[in-house]
């Protein structure tokens, strides 16, 4: 498709013309692309040329093309005009210039125009590693790819300036790729990432691009608070919410569970006794939900700048396995200063065994089984007791490989502590 112009077309006498533009007498034109340089096949595209209010002419010129393009200016004496393509194809690709004509001659040629065509192969993929989530003053590295032939892999960031930054390709397991080290990373690396790739003999036409990549930069605010209501420990099919909460404002909230690869969750922030915060439901809660869990926080004007994480929370899906038994020895009244242990054991295989206090925040405590050849049994021994063990216990059993996923409880147990007798 040839360009559409007011006016008309020349050909055959490009480099002839070319030969007679000035140097230095007149104002160096400016040549752009509306909406851009970086154009898809069958898009439509404008190419400014600005000059003079004493221009007469304008002419367009294609670098190793036999052809140029001429065209008055509007009626109203405006600096600029437009040379007009409805539908782009990779013929239209390639190095642009400009040059306009008034009583004074010809002016010397704009700077390049690199008009880049997309769509022409199919898309690379782009990833980004360890993770999209970095640190600031961190570092992370952008691997684009594609099983086709590439020689040259280009990466953008939504809403830069042209041009991109461009890797050679290099053929590993199977693939063409190219890797972008980005660090030490700062605020302004935070946003949104494609690439694409190209053939070195058509350096202008490009592949479609790859889906995108959020790269977020983390640690711009003090971190928020996360916790579980009612309880980080809920049972399998129940229900359980995630609170991240934090004293600066912030509008939005996310919820990411590690090692988790789908999109965090987010939600808007409300105000609430005196704190910007947003309530994550879950449920019914099943056996995939147990895991680590941290949150974020971000300002609408920067939502690529995130606040430093959360401390993590571990929520814990119970009811997966029969319940282990809870005993205490010597027996579960006892005198302040002496000790107790209490007994934690399964009839099945179990390697770990937790033990919670009703009504206590803290973690668990945790520990191992070790005799590996007596029964699935640990013990949580307490000494000096004091009269704050006094309270209700309850143990779980669970697996090192499923760290997560919890026996039902055992029976609860009422740990009496009595004062000591004076001698």
């Amino acid at each position: 498709t040839a360009l559409t112009l007011t006016a008309f077309l020349c050909l055959g006498l490009g480099q002839g013309l070319r030969n007679q533009l000035q140097t230095g007498t007149l104002r160096k034109p400016s040549i752009w692309a509306n909406p851009g340089p970086i154009t898809t096949m069958g898009s439509s595209v404008t190419i400014w040329c600005r000059g003079s209010r004493q221009a007469d002419a304008y002419r367009l010129y294609k670098e190793q093309d036999s052809q140029y393009w001429d065209t008055w200016p509007p009626r109203n004496s405006a600096d600029r005009a437009s040379f007009f393509t409805e539908s782009v194809d990779i013929h239209h690709a390639g190095q642009f210039q400009c040059a306009y004509h008034s009583s004074s001659g010809w002016s010397e040629l704009s700077d390049p125009l690199l008009l880049v065509v997309t769509g022409a192969y199919s898309k690379p993929s782009l990833s980004a590693h360890p993770s999209h989530l970095v640190v600031s003053g961190g570092n992370v590295s952008l691997s684009c790819s594609s099983q086709n032939i590439t020689d040259t892999f280009h990466l953008l960031k939504e809403r830069e300036a042209y041009p991109s930054q461009q890797r050679k390709s290099e053929f590993s397991v199977g693939r063409h790729q190219a890797t972008f080290p980005v660090g030490p990373v700062s605020t302004s690396h935070g946003g949104i990432y494609r690439c694409y790739g190209s053939l070195r003999n058509y350096p202008y036409v490009w592949s479609q691009p790859s889906d995108s990549v959020d790269l977020t930069v983390t640690g711009a605010y003090s971190k928020p608070f996360l916790s579980a209501h009612p309880s980080p420990l809920v049972v399998s099919g129940g229900s359980v919410s995630l609170s991240c909460s934090s004293q600066d404002r912030m509008d939005t909230f996310y919820l990411l569970k590690e090692g988790r690869a789908d999109p965090p969750q987010h939600r808007k922030s409300q105000f609430s006794a005196g704190r910007h915060q947003a309530i994550f439901p879950m449920g019914p809660v099943s056996t995939y939900d147990g895991g680590t869990y941290r949150c974020y926080g971000s300002v609408r004007s920067s939502s690529h700048l995130w606040s430093h994480p959360s401390d993590p929370l571990d929520l814990r899906v119970t009811g997966t396995y029969e319940k282990p038994s809870l005993s205490a020895h010597p027996g579960p009244s006892v005198t302040s200063g002496d000790s107790v242990t209490l007994q934690c054991r399964s009839d099945q295989f179990f390697d770990t065994f937790h033990l919670f206090k009703e009504g206590l925040i803290a973690p668990p405590q945790q520990l191992s089984w070790q005799n590996n050849t007596g029964p699935f049994q640990t013990n949580f021994t307490m000494s000096p007791v004091t009269s704050a063990h006094g309270g209700t216990y309850r143990c779980y059993s669970s697996h090192r490989i499923s760290p997560y996923l919890f026996s039902q409880p055992s029976d609860p147990l009422e740990l009496v502590v009595s004062a000591s007798h004076p001698e």
